[in-house]
């Protein structure tokens, strides 16, 4: 049997010795950071030390860190960016380089503290009726552009040594409510969605992992959200062909109902392969390592894949591929 079948966090900058003892027990396949675990990179390399020690191994260590709102590691130590919308607008035809120079940059500050997963990029398709709270994280309306622009970004941090985490598969785009608040139900037909959402997934389908969706599409399953929908998670492998590993978004998120441990069984039965769980909460982690259980199977299969992906950083000079950006964005702005 495998790690476990879950990706957990932590409540503060550093492991207490009581979270230490329950990631050598519970032993998840791998821990997410978020802003309330960062501090500066002395301190974030001790935590990711430390967390892979728990574990007994070099487990990944994810963060959402797309530049923009999204942002977990920001200024004095490590680049602010704009909004990822904010730049593909103003690099236009350049934008796929832009982004591609712009997470590779993102995955050198990241691999250099110890973190060497990104959930990016954003594969969703923006639309008119787009909810704010993804909006400005998008890269645009067009499928193909949206595809280039996704493979570029995804380039960006393989070269420099970080998973990439294509989101919210099959496509959030569509949904005009927060899903951290509550269950966005989108209505569009499944033929739609075929030559749009599901379109751009399909362009990036071969990466390693996918973070799915909270997200009811009525007209293939109107009673159960992407993640915990068989019927969605058949489309994510049939028709995206996505057979990489598939991971939940947070488990905890009110767009979902039940007890945790009815959510995490729901979304495994339903083909995922993976429980993610952000908030730290120890008790509701201790639900997740109950009903999520080890890796096996198919979705042990695909984790290894997955970790297959990880390698060194290809060699680069920082400062001239800063230039580069730089100069990039002025050209294109002026």
């Amino acid at each position: 049997m495998g790690a476990g079948a879950f990706i957990l966090g932590c409540e503060g900058p550093r492991p207490t010795r009581a979270e230490r003892d329950f990631f050598a027990e519970a032993d998840p396949w791998g821990f997410i950071l978020f802003a309330r675990n960062v501090e500066d990179p002395d301190q974030l390399r001790w935590l990711t030390t430390e967390l892979r020690e728990a574990v007994g191994r070099d487990a990944p260590i994810f963060i959402d860190q797309e530049g923009g709102r999204v942002a977990r590691m920001g200024p004095p130590h490590w680049r602010d960016w704009l909004p990822p919308l904010d730049q593909v607008k103003l690099t236009k035809r350049r934008a796929a380089d832009a982004m591609y120079l712009r997470y590779r940059i993102i995955a050198h500050e990241l691999h250099a503290v110890g973190i060497d997963g990104n959930c990016a990029p954003v594969v969703d398709l923006l639309r008119p009726e787009t909810h704010e709270i993804l909006a400005n994280r998008c890269y645009g309306d067009d499928v193909v552009k949206v595809s280039k622009i996704a493979g570029a970004v995804a380039s960006g941090l393989v070269d420099g040594g970080v998973l990439p985490v294509i989101k919210h598969i099959p496509g959030h785009g569509r949904a005009t409510a927060d899903s951290h608040l509550e269950l966005p139900v989108v209505k569009a037909r499944e033929k739609a969605l075929r030559v749009s959402d599901f379109l751009a997934f399909q362009s990036v389908s071969n990466l390693p992992l996918a973070m799915t969706a909270h997200v009811v599409f009525a007209d293939i399953d109107p009673k159960c959200p992407a993640t915990t929908s068989p019927r969605m998670n058949a489309i994510i492998r049939d028709r995206i062909g996505f057979d990489g590993l598939l991971m939940t978004d947070d488990i905890s998120m009110k767009a979902l109902s039940g007890s945790i441990e009815d959510r995490c069984r729901d979304s495994l039965s339903a083909g995922c392969d993976l429980i993610l769980h952000c908030n730290g909460d120890r008790a509701e982690m201790e639900q997740v390592a109950r009903a999520a259980g080890r890796l096996a199977g198919q979705g042990a299969r695909r984790a290894d894949a997955a970790l297959g992906w990880r390698r060194q950083p290809d060699a680069i000079d920082i400062d001239a591929l800063e230039a580069e950006f730089q100069s990039l964005m002025k050209h294109q702005a002026g």
